[in-house]
């Protein structure tokens, strides 16, 4: 069988019979080999009967979430290919031709794209046509290099057993980006087609809750990038930490009348020692992501686990601290100078604030060096960047 059409369904009695019989239509008039697949998600308005009655193979699925259904639906689909959308008719089933001949010549995945087709009147919120759907978009597109300009176009056709080699197991509407994501991970070809996008035929209240779910296709994006969550920051801060307190070190620093002395001092350092976090937890996460098969192991993390070592992290971080703690001294020796008499902490404090920053900075590569070598993801397979 070459094609499945799937239908995740919740409650949708007022479309779903009307999305089966598009569909049917489809595969009759295009004499593709096929079966129309409704994937009920605990659907208790007579969804699922009806659909059976229109000619749709049901299959239920008891774990509730919009992900579980069309995992679910894959697993259960006999098709070579599967073409996947809601059940509520803002898709129309009976024109899916531009996604067969797509993933016939070769493509992966086929994923709509409403804004290079038509939204008409009615289909989209305001909020998700000029903010959420773009927002989230850029973001896919930023993190992940990925040039897919709509990431949650709910219209999508994939080769059936490649998806199934993916690993998806979000459950809910996160799952849509979730494809995308690892998809553009794995190295698919993906295409894209101009969709129309229709208002829904339903007069329930739609299952998108707005904040709750872009929130979740953030988080989502968010925990599958380590780099922009916490590498990229993390380079920041320190270099605008290191900065800060090098000029400051010299003495008190006046731009536009307003100066910047032992105090600025003090905040770099926190922004020094939290950058330095930021780093070793990106690490940290990529790696345990590689474990867990979520991330995959790029030529520049084996480079680095090609480098590092416990005893050369240990060192790096030892040196530290004994540069520190070098610094500590010599402040000790110029109060033992002194008498041991009050010293102007601005003084002071331009020699203490690096030495402390050092003796933590080394002390947080020295921890998590162990913490790497507990892990030790070095056997793991490499994947072109």
């Amino acid at each position: 069988m070459e094609l499945t059409i799937l239908m995740p369904c919740l409650n949708e009695a007022e479309t779903v019979a009307i999305c089966v019989h598009k569909a049917r239509n489809f595969l009759k008039r295009s004499g593709i080999q096929g079966e129309v697949l409704v994937a009920d998600n605990g659907s208790s308005d007579g969804s699922a009967e009806l659909a059976q009655e229109a000619g749709a193979r049901v299959e239920r699925i008891a774990k509730k979430g919009y992900g579980n259904a069309l995992i679910g639906g894959l697993n259960s689909a006999c098709g070579r290919f599967v073409i996947m959308a809601d059940a509520d008719d803002s898709y129309d089933f009976s024109r899916l031709e531009a996604f067969v001949d797509c993933l016939r010549a070769g493509n992966t995945l086929v994923i709509g794209h409403r804004f290079r087709g038509s939204i008409l009147p009615g289909a989209m919120p305001f909020l998700h046509r000029y903010l959420g759907n773009p927002l989230l978009s850029f973001v896919g597109r930023l993190f992940f290099s990925s040039g897919i300009g709509d990431f949650h176009c709910g219209l999508r056709g994939v080769n059936r057993v490649a998806a199934l080699q993916l690993g998806l197991k979000e459950q809910g509407m996160e799952f849509a980006s979730e494809m995308i994501v690892k998809a553009t991970l794995a190295g698919w070809r993906i295409a894209e087609v101009p969709t129309v996008l229709q208002p829904a035929g339903r007069t329930r209240v739609p299952h998108l809750r707005s904040w709750r779910d872009g929130w979740r296709h953030l988080r989502f994006l968010l925990m599958m990038s380590p780099r922009w969550l916490m590498l990229y920051p993390g380079l920041f801060m320190v270099g605008l930490g290191v900065a800060a307190e090098l000029v400051i070190y010299r003495g008190p620093v006046i731009i536009a009348g307003v100066g910047f002395d032992v105090h600025t001092m003090l905040y770099a350092a926190g922004a020094t020692i939290l950058g330095i976090q930021l780093i070793l937890f990106s690490v940290l996460a990529r790696s345990v992501g590689v474990l867990k098969k979520l991330l995959p192991m790029t030529q520049r993390l084996s480079r680095f686990f090609h480098i590092f070592s416990l005893e050369r992290g240990i060192l790096l971080g030892l040196s530290l601290c004994i540069f520190g703690l070098g610094l500590a001294i010599y402040s000790v020796e110029n109060w033992a100078h002194t008498g041991h008499s009050a010293l102007n902490p601005a003084i002071v404090m331009r020699v203490a604030i690096p030495s402390v920053t050092m003796m933590l900075a080394g002390a947080e590569i020295v921890f998590t060096s162990f913490l790497l070598e507990f892990i030790d993801i070095r056997i793991a397979d490499v994947v072109e960047e």
